[in-house]
């Protein structure tokens, strides 16, 4: 009886440890996906005016795709040092322009009935 007990025990103290050890690693992933955007923000922050913040974040809201991917080149610009100034919005939407796919007219042709 005592050598059940015994094992009930050690298994209840590995899976205490077990569950332990993924929540830590759980709170460490979201410590660093925090420490990431804080980042990013501090960087955008840097290189854009107010009026294309506002518009980013905008853009943010309606399509977060699109906003993720102008925000990773804009900071690879910056780091890249091709940036001389701040952005403002009109060279945001410059920026926009080149990423946004071309729209294509289509036209349908029906035949005569």
């Amino acid at each position: 009886m005592d050598d059940i007990e015994a094992i009930r025990k050690k298994k209840l103290r590995d899976l205490q440890q077990q569950a332990q050890q993924g929540f830590s690693q759980e709170d460490f992933a979201e410590e660093q996906q925090k420490e990431y955007n804080d980042q990013k923000k501090l960087i955008l922050r840097a290189i854009l005016m107010d009026d294309a913040r506002e518009r980013l974040g905008r853009i943010k809201a309606a399509r977060p795709e699109m906003a993720e991917n102008l925000e990773n080149q804009l900071i690879m610009l910056a780091q890249s040092g091709r940036l001389k100034n701040k952005i403002n919005d009109e060279q945001l939407r410059e920026l926009l322009s080149k990423i946004l796919p071309k729209k294509r007219d289509i036209t349908i042709k029906r035949r005569g009935m």
